[in-house]
């Protein structure tokens, strides 16, 4: 293919990704929070933007510390019982004040920053998950009450309710751990409230950062969704303007908060019917360019039947999202408007290295070295068919511009005849007019894999603080620069390779130094085991390179055609 595309293609890249940074767009208005009167009374109107019919889901302002007690309420309330339910994936606890969720622990996953523990889910003092009730349009923020709390002695399914007289009616709230997995089946019966009522859902408002680098950490906060009749969803705490507020209309599958590698969510228990009818994030104030938290509430109606959902709190693990169902692991909808094409395969990836590591027990440094050479040794006999094609289309180009001034002159108004000419150029050397394009396509087959690989990175905790060579983890970026310049080396040997014993071309030697400079620069933030990778996949189509520039050196020129007095003789 002419190098020209090539060049065309890097350009159109730095126009999608570059343009929007050196020119902005207009700011998104900004929506105020919805705020409640003198007698505690919500705007019930949804504001912001929406998407999908609208709804007639009563909506609140998100509350955003100690809320005030409903009347009747005791204003100096007891202090707040804590209970846990543990196994050997998780710790959870539990407050009794509003039944809250207030953070969990993971032993099998170890702190990066900082000191050495395990893992823990949680947002300073305040709860992870917490609720507040709509009924006749007052809204009850339920950490302003102080609920009983009943344990229940269970080997297998520990279980804690929480009770509470709430408004008019009574409300509780039950947790009961799913053994081996990191979930607690959440239920919410409430009675004797007026109709209609609504349960909102806070999710977390932001993660203490367990990463060794905060600052990537915090660029991956986000809340996801799922719609029953449609696809997954993201929206990141950056997105929504201080005080604007995003409407998604459901019913939902799922909704919840997530970090880089952890996340905290509801699932519906039934995947046929879902209670989760809307969910509505809100921007919070910003201290500097990075979001780090914002509102996220999930609304459900409340009728006489008890609410009854699944809480996931756990690792973004992805074997154990697939297990859950429901498409979970689609928490990180990979590659934005390109997710049709990025997403079947990053699964396809992540598949093949999730077996690789069962069948080799290998370190996942190795595991990708070996992926890369497997990719390369796949591509081998379609790479060498397209190389081949090119020499003999740069053999006969000389043919084949005689054949088409040729044709021109003897039919110049004749374009079938020109054409026919032309091609039995083309098939005396055994040799389609298309070849160009075929050739490529060896060339743009590994990208997806790039691209897949590069999505994976970012969220997948299976690579998470695994150490390789001299990297100290594979998921962030090589401290000492060594992989990116491993990576734009190897791009520019291949690419000397691929000019030796080929004809002078300038745009294909400007290329050759301003692709793997470009490269060199951009890995400097790649995750060092996507490095690894790339440099790996271009070592190992080095021999092939140098097998075809020496067949390209043998290569007996294509006759000289005669010129058209000579022929007119003949």
């Amino acid at each position: 293919m002419d190098k020209r595309f090539f060049l065309a293609l890097v350009l159109t890249m730095g126009v999608i990704f570059v343009t929007p940074r050196l020119f902005p767009g207009p700011p998104r208005p900004v929506t105020p929070i919805a705020a409640a009167d003198s007698t505690g009374r919500a705007d019930t109107t949804a504001v912001g933007r929406s998407t999908g019919p609208a709804a007639p889901v009563m909506t609140a302002a998100p509350s955003v510390g100690p809320a005030a007690a409903p009347a009747g309420a005791p204003q100096v309330l007891p202090p707040a019982r804590t209970a846990r339910l543990a196994h050997a994936l998780a710790t959870y606890e539990f407050s009794s004040r509003g039944a809250a969720f207030l953070r969990a622990e993971l032993p099998r996953h170890r702190r990066l920053g900082g000191e050495a523990a395990p893992v823990e889910l949680r947002d300073g003092t305040r709860p992870l998950v917490h609720y507040r009730i709509l009924a006749g349009g007052d809204t009850i923020p339920l950490d302003a009450i102080d609920f009983a709390a009943t344990e229940t002695a269970d080997a297998t399914r520990p279980r804690v309710t929480f009770t509470a007289p709430v408004g008019a009616g009574q409300v509780a709230i039950t947790y009961t751990l799913s053994p081996s997995r990191y979930v607690t089946d959440l239920e919410v019966a409430a009675t004797g409230l007026p109709a209609p009522s609504y349960l909102l859902i806070d999710l977390p408002e932001s993660f203490e950062s367990q990463e060794k680098d905060s600052l990537d950490d915090r660029r991956h906060l986000a809340y996801a969704m799922r719609t029953m009749a449609g696809g997954a969803e993201r929206i990141d705490f950056r997105k929504p303007d201080p005080g604007e507020r995003l409407v998604r209309q459901g019913p939902f599958t799922w909704a919840v908060a997530k970090n880089k590698y952890f996340l905290v969510g509801v699932l519906t228990a039934d995947s046929t019917d879902s209670p989760l009818a809307e969910v509505q994030v809100t921007g919070a104030p910003r201290q500097d360019r990075v979001a780090t938290r914002a509102h996220g509430t999930v609304v459900t109606r409340l009728a006489s039947v008890p609410v009854r959902l699944e809480l996931y709190a756990g690792p973004q693990e992805w074997e154990g999202l697939v297990a859950m169902g429901r498409e979970f692991e689609h928490v990180n909808p990979y590659g934005g408007w390109l997710n049709s094409v990025v997403q079947p395969f990053a699964t396809i990836v992540m598949r093949v290295l999730l077996w690789m590591k069962r069948s080799t027990a290998l370190s996942y440094g190795w595991i990708l070295v070996i992926f890369g050479v497997g990719i390369r040794l796949l591509l081998w006999p379609l790479n060498s068919r397209a190389m081949r094609s090119q020499m003999v289309m740069q053999r006969i180009a000389p043919l084949v511009q005689a054949a088409q001034a040729e044709a021109k002159a003897k039919h110049p108004t004749d374009l079938q005849k020109q054409q026919a000419m032309v091609m039995k150029v083309y098939a005396d050397a055994g040799v389609s007019p298309f070849a160009p394009l075929a050739g490529c396509l060896p060339m743009l087959l590994p990208m997806p894999v790039l691209f897949a690989l590069f999505f994976v990175f970012q969220n997948t905790i299976e690579f998470r603080g695994v150490p390789f060579l001299w990297f100290p983890d594979i998921s962030v970026a090589d401290p000492l620069y060594i992989a990116p310049l491993l990576t734009g080396g190897s791009m520019f040997l291949l690419s000397w390779l691929s000019m030796r014993n080929s004809p002078p071309n300038p745009q294909t030697k400007m290329l050759a130094w301003m692709m793997p400079l470009m490269m060199t620069v951009f890995g400097i933030r790649f995750a060092a085991g996507l490095n690894l990778y790339w440099f790996v996949q271009n070592f190992a189509a080095m021999p092939q390179q140098w097998m075809i520039a020496n067949e390209r050196a043998k290569l007996t020129p294509a006759p000289a055609p005669a010129d058209a007095g000579e022929r007119k003789r003949r």
